[in-house]
């Protein structure tokens, strides 16, 4: 009676989900872990760079890459600009890059302890903001991030949660810029300890001790000085220096670029040390005043950094993805890690493509070759796009990007920094794995929420090539 009961249940519930859903039944094997058709083997970057007919072939051009990135500066109005600002700011202007970011909270937030976050408090947030504050006229003023910066959206440190006890994503983080960035200082709190600035991706709020004012010259100076180190590998960092403790450890995360020194003594220490198992590379720093000045600091040459870009090929986009692997979930660059946006543009970054920084904006940037899709598009249209994903196509979805590995097996798979899977198994109950983490899954059993598949909920693919 029990064993009929609950078939008959079973059959209820599947009549109540679109058929393409209930048929999506995965035949991969289910290992251990739960993830589906993943061994050891998929685990590698080398299983995949072998899948790859021509790995070190060029999949777009430096030149290519460039005027990408041109057209990305030019068109995406998600991406600022920094250089071409007019030397003085209208407070429309700025009011508007505040009231953009955020509107005052109106729903319960919880603290990490679950507590419901009094209304007072989220008022006084609000109200730090100074709008009232924020002059008719401005001179533009330019600085520097210093060190790996949280960018909030408002003044404050507070972390604060939709639901009690779900405290992996802080609904006031939005991101992280990282040492040697640019920035516009565009508005300050009344005791100056919160700064609003605005990168070349974002705009938010960061406190003021990561950021050392200067000006515009020295800024984009320090940008745009060459011989440089691009990091390459997740993180590096730079080496301990008791000497000089703001460049003393400092991390890098992947894709950012440090310009190299070339003019001091080989024979000589730099900050208390021999330079010559060393990439001796330049800092900015914040002096005691808020100014930018620069320091010395010390990379070692077997840390996983180059002296370019690298080259946009299979291999490589392999290989920088997989840097990832199993890093913690981190929403907003969070958790020192990165949310699943943040994955992929920090892997494109190193390989000289910029992107814009969410979800919301990379998936309809006009300036990526793309292919969108509507809710008239068919789930036969969407399952022929899955199944032409190439390597390193971007997969949207709301909330949600994934980069293609390519074709194995007659299905499309997937890399992605992703909370969890669910799919249908073959006795047409629902598996759920948490994942939390960077991961690699196919594409084509993935459901979203219990009704739909991630690929009848695709929004657009983004491909990254001619």
């Amino acid at each position: 009676m029990r064993t009929s009961l609950t078939s008959m249940l079973l059959a209820l519930a599947l009549a109540a989900t679109p058929l393409h859903a209930r048929e999506q039944v995965s035949t991969l094997p289910i290992p251990p872990s739960g993830v589906l058709g993943v061994g050891d083997a998929q685990l590698t970057p080398q299983f995949w760079i072998g899948l790859q007919a021509q790995p070190d072939k060029a999949i777009m051009s430096r030149a290519q890459i460039d005027a990408q990135n041109a057209a990305l500066f030019a068109r995406d109005k998600s991406m600022h600009e920094l250089r071409k600002l007019p030397a003085t700011l209208s407070g429309s202007q700025v009011r508007g890059w505040i009231g953009d970011l955020a509107d005052p909270p109106t729903r319960p937030l919880y603290d990490v302890e679950g507590k419901p976050v009094p209304a007072a408090t989220l008022q006084g947030i609000t109200q730090a903001r100074a709008l009232d504050a924020v002059p008719a006229s401005q001179k533009t003023r330019y600085g520097m991030v210093v060190r790996r910066a949280a960018l909030r959206t408002f003044p404050t440190t507070l972390r604060v949660f939709r639901e009690p006890g779900d405290t992996d994503i802080d609904r006031f983080q939005e991101t992280a810029e990282f040492p040697g960035t640019p920035v516009v200082i565009a508005h300050a709190t009344r005791d100056g300890r919160w700064l609003f600035v605005v990168s070349p991706r974002y705009a938010a709020w960061t406190e003021a001790k990561n950021i050392a004012e200067g000006s515009k010259e020295a800024v984009f100076a320090y940008v745009d000085k060459t011989p440089y180190r691009i990091v390459t590998g997740a993180k590096v960092h730079t080496v301990f220096t008791r000497e000089a403790p703001a460049v003393s450890q400092v991390e890098l995360d992947m894709g950012t670029r440090v310009p190299v020194l070339t003019d001091l003594p080989p024979d000589q220490p730099v900050n208390g040390q021999t330079p010559y198992a060393t990439h001796v590379v330049e800092l900015p720093v914040r002096k005691a005043d808020g100014s930018l000045a620069f320091s010395p600091a010390l990379i070692q040459k077997n840390a996983d950094t180059a002296g370019d870009y690298l080259p946009l090929t299979p291999r490589n986009l392999i290989t920088q993805a997989f840097k990832f692997l199993g890093e913690r979930y981190g929403w907003g660059h969070a958790y020192d890690g990165r949310d699943c946006s943040g994955f992929v543009s920090d892997v494109y970054r190193s390989l000289g493509v910029q992107m814009p920084r969410n979800t919301s904006s990379q998936g309809v940037s006009p300036a990526f070759a793309k292919q969108a899709f509507t809710k008239a598009s068919s789930h036969e249209e969407r399952l022929r796009a899955a199944k032409n994903l190439k390597l390193g196509d971007l997969i949207y979805i709301p909330g949600h990007v994934m980069m293609s590995l390519g074709q194995w097996q007659g299905q499309p798979w997937v890399i992605h920094d992703v909370g969890g899977m669910r799919y249908r198994k073959a006795d047409g109950s629902t598996a759920h794995v948490k994942l939390n983490a960077v991961s690699v899954t196919p594409l084509l059993p993935m459901l979203y929420g219990s009704d739909s598949t991630f690929i009848d909920r695709m929004t657009s693919i983004v491909r990254m090539r001619p």
